[in-house]
C-alpha cells in the first residue's frame, strides 16, 4: 500500500542507523512489527499469576519419572 507521510527525517536516519536498515520503507515495517509485538505481549501479561497450567515436563516429552 502506498502512503504519503512526514516524518521528522533526523528520527528516520537514527532509527535506520540503530537498526541497520537501509531504506527508510524497512525501517518504518520494522517499527511497525515491534509495536504490534510489544502490544501482544502486554496483553499477555494480564494474564500473569491467572492461569494454572500446572506442567509436568517429563510427560510432556515422553519421559518416564
Amino acid at each position: 500500500m502506498r502512503t504519503t507521510l512526514d516524518l521528522p527525517e533526523a528520527l528516520l536516519v537514527e532509527a535506520m542507523e540503530i537498526t541497520q536498515t537501509k531504506t527508510k520503507t524497512s525501517v518504518i515495517i520494522l517499527a511497525l512489527e515491534e509495536l504490534v509485538r510489544k502490544a501482544k505481549i502486554s496483553e499477555l501479561k494480564q494474564y500473569k499469576g491467572k492461569i494454572d497450567l500446572n506442567i509436568n515436563l517429563d510427560e510432556l516429552r515422553n519421559r518416564n519419572p
